[in-house]
């Protein structure tokens, strides 16, 4: 695609930086040029306003890795609270070459490996430095096991910084301590993960990152949202292949059981394969309770259970 130049008026009326050739709009059907947003990553129609294309973000790179204005800031990494150094840390490099690309002398070169050779012992007799390093490490692991958002994975390494600054992490094993700082930080964001998935990937034992958990909320002073049976919900009727509209009833039926104080203290996973049972009853899709309890990773007793106190109070 050729790139052209911007009216003035065009650029002041828009807030974009440049506009890109397209034959045809796919709203509007005229054949016009397309404004680019170097931000968004989208292509807009100058008269419709209709998003023909979103997140191209090679052609978004490629214009404006050359602009004068962002070329200081895409020298340094991006600044993160999962880096042990949060992305800040300045080190001298392997290469013995001044700015100018010319070869140091032997005695500057000398002098600049011993200044390396003491920039990386300042990093490595730091025990904070490298606990922060190892414990980042597992993080990073179970991130791609986990399939982590970046957020939940901010939010995770700040609580872990936080233990370590309270000296928490001492006498409990790393693994646990992030496995339950993960934890948390998904309880926070409401996303429907369990300790039992968090355990089964970080091959740390169930026990002992319920047992770190406890100690960030009462140490820390953390503040746990209740778990949303609903969206456990959608999580169980994926795994069940269960219809979208059995889901829905089932839905409506923790809506009403939510009111009348049913889920008060109940596990959020065998809640919702309990109302996703009475929904295929009602819908006839009939699911077996052993169906629902290998996937939700409950008991069909405990299921059964939940059916009879339903009987019960209702």
């Amino acid at each position: 695609m050729a790139i052209e130049s911007v009216d003035e008026e065009q650029f002041k009326t828009t807030s974009l930086e440049s506009v890109i050739d397209n034959p045809k709009c796919t709203q509007c059907g005229s054949r016009i040029v397309l404004i680019t947003d170097h931000f968004s990553g989208e292509r807009v129609c100058q008269y419709c306003g209709q998003v023909v294309s979103e997140e191209d973000t090679q052609a978004s790179f490629e214009l404006f890795a050359g602009s004068p204005k962002m070329s200081h800031k895409m020298r340094t990494s991006v600044a993160s609270l999962a880096h042990r150094d949060r992305g800040l840390a300045t080190r001298i490099g392997l290469m013995n070459k001044d700015a100018s690309g010319h070869v140091l002398g032997t005695a500057m070169s000398s002098r600049f490996g011993r200044l390396r050779t003491w920039d990386a012992r300042v990093y490595a007799n730091n025990p904070d430095y490298r606990n922060l390093q190892q414990a980042f490490k597992k993080l990073v692991i179970l991130r791609d096991k986990l399939g982590l958002s970046d957020s939940v994975v901010e939010r995770a390494a700040y609580i872990y910084r936080k233990a370590q600054r309270k000296n928490l992490v001492q006498g409990r094993t790393m693994s646990a301590m992030i496995a339950a700082a993960i934890y948390g930080s998904l309880r926070e964001m409401g996303a429907s993960r369990t300790i039992d998935e968090i355990s089964e990937l970080s091959n740390v034992k169930r026990k002992e990152i319920a047992k770190a958990f406890r100690v960030l909320v009462f140490k820390l002073d953390f503040k746990v949202p209740a778990a949303d049976p609903i969206k456990h919900i959608a999580k169980v009727a994926h795994k069940a292949n269960i219809s979208e509209r059995t889901k829905r009833h089932a839905i409506s039926i923790m809506y009403s059981l939510i009111k009348k104080g049913f889920a008060i203290g109940k596990d959020p996973s065998s809640l919702a394969a309990t109302a996703l049972y009475l929904a295929s009853r009602d819908t006839g899709e009939y699911v077996s309770q052993k169906n629902l309890a290998a996937v939700s990773g409950k008991s069909e007793v405990t299921i059964r259970m939940q059916l009879r106190e339903l009987k019960k109070r209702y």
